[in-house]
């Protein structure tokens, strides 16, 4: 048992070392869409379900949830990608404000953003609508604006990071973000990024590149040895040849998931492999006379070669994976089975996953990526990464939708859950907290604000209005709101860390955060016995008293603290950056969270930082002053300031 303790602890420490670590993630975004639909009849028609929609969520896909994934378990992500001109780039764009990841992606007018819409009964996916033709290639001033980006981000990340080199991940899934002149631009390059993972369909378009660690798919790495003339995965005592074949792909299936549950079956043939392992015709058998191998399944004959897995015939072919991609380590996922990953020393590790229903497990493979990568580049071991990767996969599938893995889900996972965010709640869930704690007696004040950087004076002032009844609710605006209020470069953290840090506070009860500029609807859904605001006017001023004491509630207004004030912080931040291009050496570690209206507050920052705990001098050139490299133009992008 205290060993058990130990090693959890121990990946835990792991977990925490790779907070904040800069990557920089390249490659195919799409635009994941789930529409969740009743049905209980079927239709005159035809026999077909008749399906009354109720809910739709829109998540990022491919490399863009790749870097959603990064920036959810602690790094500071930035995404590279072209994206489309439309609607779905839009929200594509917000999924990766909503998510922390710095956007820098580029604007192609013209070429369409890939989409993936599934329409669900129960979870259940009943069909997939894929939209954005992968086979329109960029254009060349589009290709010279990707590199631009490039370029840029990566010294951004530098410069952010304090001169270390940043880690590189490549998402090439065969959407066309990836074109000859980009994959030369990146193999040139690689000394520039420390720590460099490659996610491809074809592994042999990257030859050059020797990357830290590659992620293939049973069947990636089968067609990778097929088409370097070997015999392909075998197990190293199977006296038979095994025999490729390779049925047609399509090319706008986008990225290999790790399927935890049901494997996919075969692939369809182009001259190029691209997309995703789709099923086929043909599954894959074992027979007396040899393998076939085709898609990520192996199926066993039961009169011959019972007992051999994909497993046994990845590990045994690991060293010619190594060989043929220059990678360090190969880690071959085998969704149902988990993955094999092996490196130049040591034996391979084993991981193993579990089974659920398919629905669950779209993004998984980012997840695994994401961390596997984190890992490798915080200098864990391979053991200790491998095992971290297969956590973060399987830890994601409890539901249906797009998978990330979340740092304190992941921490929870080992033992090690963070403070409790159980104050953290939802508006529609908040009345019924209100009126349990009002059947046991408790009166409720309630405050709002943007709460954007903690001090001295917004603890004080929350310590103030708890004192006032017997259970304090926070409302925080939400980041669309607060750009509202106070501009284009505010918030300086995104509602995430804000709300995070004041859960984190014992004077704070419960926190939600609110869309709308103006709290009325919460306060009309909870009537707050004290309505708390800051400022030296007269609580009759407050635009929220008449509703406020309308519904019998009372108006309080709380003094400032002297000297003490969100912007007079940021402005602190500019100063100590002034004279230097970037100032890494000292940041200002700053607690993140709580805007209440201090004075000074409607000044904007001019430059914003990042979505840490720590306000890092080194993130102040994020807006309106990006670092690029000499003689490089600033990219046209639709990016958005962290």
């Amino acid at each position: 048992m205290a060993r058990a303790a130990a090693e959890q602890l121990r990946l835990a420490d792991v977990v925490q070392s790779w907070l904040g670590r800069p990557v920089l993630v390249i490659g195919d975004a799409m635009l994941d869409e789930w529409r969740f639909a009743d049905s209980d009849r079927l239709c005159r028609e035809a026999p077909a379900p008749v399906l009354t929609l109720r809910r739709r969520i829109s998540a990022a896909g491919g490399a863009a949830n790749t870097a959603v994934n990064v920036a959810a378990l602690g790094g500071r992500s930035v995404l590279v990608a072209p994206v489309g001109a439309d609607v779905a780039g839009d929200e594509l764009h917000d999924c990766l404000d909503r998510a922390g990841v710095w956007d820098r992606t580029v604007n192609q007018p013209g070429r369409p953003t890939p989409v993936k819409r599934r329409m669900l009964a129960g979870d259940q996916i009943l069909l997939r609508e894929d939209s954005g033709d992968p086979d329109d290639p960029l254009t060349d001033v589009g290709v010279d604006c990707l590199l631009t980006a490039l370029d840029c981000a990566t010294e951004e990340l530098r410069a952010a990071a304090g001169g270390a080199a940043p880690t590189l991940v490549i998402c090439d899934y065969g959407l066309g973000a990836l074109p000859a002149p980009v994959r030369a631009w990146l193999v040139a390059h690689r000394s520039r990024y420390a720590t460099v993972a490659l996610d491809a369909h074809d592994l042999a378009d990257w030859r050059g590149l020797a990357p830290t660690v590659v992620t293939p798919s049973f069947a990636e790495a089968s067609r990778l040895l097929a088409r370097a003339g070997t015999a392909g995965l075998a197990a190293a005592d199977t006296p038979t040849d095994l025999h490729l074949e390779h049925p047609e792909m399509h090319p706008g299936d986008g990225p290999s998931e790790l399927t935890v549950g049901t494997a996919p079956g075969g692939l369809r043939r182009t001259d190029g492999p691209t997309g995703e392992p789709t099923p086929g015709e043909s599954r894959v058998a074992m027979t007396r006379d040899g393998l076939s191998v085709t898609g990520t399944g192996v199926t066993v004959n039961a009169d011959a070669g019972a007992g051999v897995d994909r497993a046994v015939l990845a590990r045994s072919r690991l060293a010619e994976l190594r060989a043929h991609t220059g990678a360090d380590v190969v880690a071959v996922t085998l969704d149902t089975d988990g993955a094999v990953v092996g490196g130049a020393e040591g034996e391979p590790a084993r991981s193993h996953s579990t089974p659920v229903p398919a629905s669950h497990a779209v993004g998984a493979g980012d997840a695994y990526l994401a961390t596997m990568t984190l890992a490798l580049a915080a200098g864990a071991p391979l053991p200790t990464a491998a095992q971290l990767a297969q956590l973060a996969a399987t830890s994601t599938v409890a539901g249906t939708g797009t998978c990330v893995c979340r740092r304190d889900d992941l921490l929870a996972a080992l033992g090690h859950p963070t403070p409790d965010d159980s104050a953290l709640v939802g508006a529609e869930g908040l009345t019924g907290i209100i009126a349990e704690h009002r059947r046991n007696g408790r009166s409720i004040v309630f405050t709002n604000g943007c709460f954007d950087v903690l001090h001295r004076g917004h603890v004080r002032y929350l310590e103030q209005a708890r004192a006032l009844g017997d259970l304090l609710v926070v409302a925080v605006n939400s980041d669309d709101s607060v750009r509202r209020l106070k501009g284009a470069d505010r918030p300086v953290n995104p509602v995430e860390d804000r709300t995070t840090l004041l859960a984190a506070l014992s004077c704070v009860d419960h926190v939600v955060v609110f869309e709308e500029d103006s709290p009325a609807g919460l306060i009309e859904a909870i009537r707050p016995d004290v309505y708390v605001k800051g400022g030296d006017y007269p609580p009759d001023l407050v635009p929220e008293a008449p509703l406020v004491q309308r519904l019998g509630g009372q108006v309080r207004t709380l003094g400032y603290v002297p000297d003490r004030s969100t912007s007079a912080i940021i402005e602190r931040i500019r100063a100590h950056g002034q004279g230097t291009a970037v100032d890494t050496a000292g940041s200002v570690d700053t607690a993140v969270s709580v805007d209440t209206g201090q004075a000074g507050d409607s000044v904007d920052a001019g430059r914003a930082v990042g979505s840490g705990q720590a306000v890092d001098v080194g993130q102040a050139v994020e807006v309106g002053q990006p670092v690029t490299a000499p003689g490089a133009g600033v990219p046209p992008t639709t990016g958005k300031a962290p």
